[in-house]
């Protein structure tokens, strides 16, 4: 396997160059990983903190956390775009593998599930009695559940994508 990084004395440009090359990399597949832990982190939160029956103010915290989870989802989707494209492996790596496919369908439903749970806490985060008690759809709960399962699948097909299972 080639080295992409070392010190070459004879070419000291070139050398900064690799290390500012590696340096970015790195840095796209850590901001790509703190991302996940920020969805997961923030949806383990919600999971845990939504009851059936809140007060406004309760929603408003949740509305926060959820927007912890929105801007992860979102940081996730540019880092990943990044590396599929641009950084990394050559894109037809990921584009010629099934599991890839799956990975990123997943991440849309998972998108897609999350949005009725932030409607409703946006919609009712704000009134004039912050302790008036509202009852949680239970619609809410399923949606959580089910983007806690899809959160455990996904990085189990990131592992078997990373060691090139699913290439056709």
């Amino acid at each position: 396997m080639k080295r992409i990084f070392f010190y070459s004395f004879s070419n000291p440009v070139r050398s900064i160059y690799q290390f500012i090359v590696m340096t970015t990399i790195i840095l796209i597949r850590y901001l790509h990983f703190i991302a996940v832990f920020a969805i997961v982190g923030a949806l383990v939160a919600e999971q845990f903190l939504v009851r059936k029956t809140m007060t406004r103010n309760e929603i408003k915290r949740i509305a926060v956390i959820d927007g912890v989870y929105g801007l992860g989802a979102v940081l996730v989707l540019i880092a990943g775009t990044i590396l599929w494209f641009w950084v990394g492996k050559p894109a037809e790596f990921y584009t010629r593998n099934w599991i890839f496919h799956t990975k990123l369908t997943l991440f849309v439903v998972l998108g897609l599930l999350s949005l009725y749970p932030t409607i409703f806490f946006l919609k009712n985060r704000r009134g004039l009695d912050i302790n008036t008690e509202i009852i949680i759809p239970s619609a809410v709960f399923v949606c959580l559940r089910l983007e806690l399962l899809l959160l455990l699948v996904i990085p189990i097909l990131a592992s078997y994508m990373s060691l090139g299972i699913g290439s056709f």
